[in-house]
């Protein structure tokens, strides 16, 4: 199964270029998909440092020498060229054999509250998945798909909180935060906590009146917002006003963007669905997804390269107050009470803050967060515990949930041996060998015609020394 660990292979010595991070791209492949690759050599991938990049100089000088070749050993395969290089993978066990992976806890889903003015209001959910998705697990840490979905989340339950801690400016809407696993793998975890809270609970928020759904997803970067539905709201619905209200405040306050709403039905004979909201659509709940991507296959998505570096934290913070400010409007029904350019919520005490914004971002990005590394190390285990204490401090009814993968017939599988060391050697070229191979050759040689002729040169010497003596 895709996405737990790959070796590529090619019959060119130049793959193993491959190994510094910016010259292997991990290319848009659909999250849950199977992909196979046959070629001769491994190609790793590895950070980039000092200590790589003079080893790929190494490489370099060495294949521009006519003479030079380079000797590549990794798992099972061994090359026999002879070499001035040699790359050496070890693995944990000399016959270890790539295994599945029975337990992962791969679904963590977190929920929380912040409960409405009025008795029975309806339900505002907002959500964003936390893990990602690479190449190679170990490198892939997702800074906009989707940390930056996660801090915006962050930052609006902080918001939300200042406003609903006061009875007087309370909104007639629950407000249900949520965070989930396994979104780059066609969003297992909310499949399986719809399905437990719509199937089986019997009392849960998704029951009532659900006003709709927003999904953040990669809202990091970019000067264009898409709103991804699966079916066009009508004039007269909670979503059709709050798209109202995301097109006013874009236009009013940041004119230079783009908005645009993208429609792409649920096809259910897909394999894989494009976005999180159409999870929800399934289960007849509205929703929609807020993100900078137009194209759900975007290599954006699933890539080793999206790092820190990559988010904008100004415009990360443009699109907090797009969708803070618009929640707010079409919540407390600001409409004619100002527009949108001159009535702002957010500012002064409730001002959103760089330096928080940026914090959030270093936290969620401060690990590899691939769906099967979650429960592995003690630092990500801080991290999820960090995040469930986040929401405890401004939430209400916070509570942790953890699906297991089916043993018999799992939806997706793990495999083990992601991260092994890589040694570079120094060894002779191939005249050194013919020299040294030729030098051994004559000694046997001379050993074996000695031994052969022992016999007869023992018996003159014996006969002369009797010849002497007489």
């Amino acid at each position: 199964m895709w996405g737990v660990r790959m070796t590529l292979r090619t019959s060119k010595v130049a793959a193993l270029l491959l190994l510094s991070v910016h010259l292997l791209h991990a290319s848009a492949l659909p999250a849950a998909s199977s992909y196979e690759f046959n070629a001769l050599m491994p190609v790793y991938v590895v950070p980039e440092d000092d200590q790589l990049l003079c080893m790929y100089e190494e490489v370099t000088q060495a294949a521009e020498t006519k003479s030079a070749s380079v000797l590549v050993r990794g798992e099972n395969d061994s090359y026999p060229h002879t070499a001035t290089l040699s790359f050496s993978v070890q693995r944990n066990s000399v016959w270890a054999i790539i295994k599945p992976v029975s337990q992962v806890d791969l679904l963590l889903h977190f929920k929380g509250v912040l409960p409405g003015a009025v008795e029975d209001p309806p339900t505002i959910v907002i959500t964003a998945h936390y893990d990602s998705f690479g190449l190679a697990p170990w490198l892939a840490y997702g800074a906009d798909s989707n940390g930056s979905g996660v801090t915006v989340l962050l930052e609006l339950v902080r918001l939300f909180h200042h406003l609903y801690s006061d009875p007087r400016s309370q909104a007639p809407y629950h407000l249900l935060f949520s965070l989930t696993g396994g979104g780059k793998y066609n969003f297992l975890g909310t499949k399986r906590w719809l399905e437990e809270n719509m199937d089986h609970a019997e009392s849960s928020l998704l029951h009532d009146n659900v006003a709709f759904v927003l999904c953040l997803d990669s809202l990091g970067t970019g000067d264009e917002l898409f709103l991804h539905v699966s079916r066009p709201p009508k004039p007269g619905t909670p979503q059709y006003s709050f798209i109202q209200q995301l097109e006013q405040i874009i236009s009013a306050r940041f004119p230079w963007m783009r908005f645009g709403t993208v429609h792409k039905k649920i096809n259910l004979q897909e394999a894989t669905l494009a976005w999180e909201h159409e999870r929800y659509g399934m289960k007849r709940i509205p929703g929609f997804t807020l993100s900078h991507i137009e194209n759900p296959k975007s290599e954006l998505r699933g890539s080793i390269l999206d790092t820190m570096a990559q988010v904008d934290i100004r415009k990360l913070k443009r699109n907090t107050v797009i969708v803070a400010e618009s929640l707010t409007r079409f919540m407390y029904n600001l409409s004619d009470k100002g527009s949108a350019k001159d009535m702002q919520v957010f500012k002064g005490s409730l001002d959103i803050q760089d330096s928080r914004l940026s914090a959030l971002m270093t936290m969620i990005t401060s690990v590899p967060r691939a769906v099967q590394l979650m429960d592995r190390e003690p630092e990500h285990t801080l991290l999820i515990s960090s995040l469930e204490q986040e929401l405890k401090h401004y939430l209400r009814q916070v509570h942790r949930h953890t699906f297991h993968p089916d043993r018999r017939d799992p939806e997706i599988t793990f495999f083990d041996q992601m991260k092994q060391p890589m040694m570079m050697y120094r060894v002779k070229p191939a005249t050194f060998d013919l020299f040294l191979g030729g030098c051994i050759a004559g000694y046997l040689g001379i050993v074996y015609y000695a031994i052969k002729t022992f016999g007869n040169v023992y018996t003159k010497l014996k006969a002369t020394v009797k010849a002497k003596h007489q």
